[in-house]
């Protein structure tokens, strides 16, 4: 055999190696998200409460609990997440949200949410308004 066919199966097996391992990491992966997705929803109660900002922040400038930052993964420490203040009740909480929650979150409104522990998972419903995320702005080239 030439060496261009030995380097050709060289390559597909490694390939093919990386296909398997990506696969299983994947599965496990998946398996994981479940029985966290699983936790949540065991957790998870509605509350009502009045949203006073939203913002994306660091963990370390959000003013989250310092258990909170103690249990996050280092690498994660330095990425943006979406935080929440709420006024639930007679006192403000400082919350996380799921990105897609924190786009449809409106400023200043009364709302109903499922919250599991520090993390709000959804919106029922907005007193004074309806769910609905903001419209985008369009950019200089999709104008039309």
């Amino acid at each position: 055999m030439s060496t261009g066919t030995i380097v050709f199966i060289v390559v597909v097996v490694i390939l093919i190696g990386l296909c398997i391992g990506l696969y299983i990491f994947g599965k496990r992966a998946q398996k994981k998200q479940a029985e966290q997705q699983e936790q949540l929803d065991a957790a998870a109660q509605t509350m009502s409460m009045l949203i006073i900002d939203k913002k994306k922040m660091r963990l370390k400038e959000s003013g989250l609990p310092a258990i909170v930052l103690e249990n996050t993964p280092k690498l994660l420490r330095r990425t943006k997440v979406p935080v929440v203040k709420a006024k639930v009740g007679p006192r403000i909480m400082t919350l996380m949200c799921e990105d897609k929650v924190f786009e449809v979150i409106p400023v200043k409104k009364e709302i109903k949410a499922v919250v599991s522990g520090l993390y709000i998972t959804g919106i029922l419903s907005v007193r004074g308004g309806s769910i609905e995320a903001p419209q985008k702005k369009k950019g200089f080239f999709r104008r039309k």
